[in-house]
């Protein structure tokens, strides 16, 4: 049986996002609300997290590769109406 040394499985979580929730490999980086937040967690190089799948937030190495936010703007654009040429009253 072929497989992972111990060591690399147990670094290797900590490179990847993984979501314990639902599983997901999809993480967004989350605005840091409270003082703790801001001040604290990077003292121990955590920083907050949200599942893209489930949207459980949680708190990750903060050299864990995610992706960046999406502007306020993108998330509220609404979305265009396609219009038939039909005459319906």
């Amino acid at each position: 049986m072929i497989g992972n040394p111990p060591k690399q499985l147990w670094f290797q979580k900590y490179l990847e996002f993984h979501c314990y929730d639902c599983g997901s490999d999809t993480g967004f980086s989350s605005r840091r609300r409270t003082f703790s937040e801001r001040y604290l967690l990077p003292i121990f190089l955590l920083q907050p997290v949200r599942c893209a799948e489930c949207f459980r937030r949680d708190y990750r190495l903060a050299f864990m590769p995610l992706k960046e936010r999406l502007p306020e703007a993108i998330k509220k654009m609404p979305t265009p109406v396609t219009r038939s040429n039909r005459n319906v009253a």
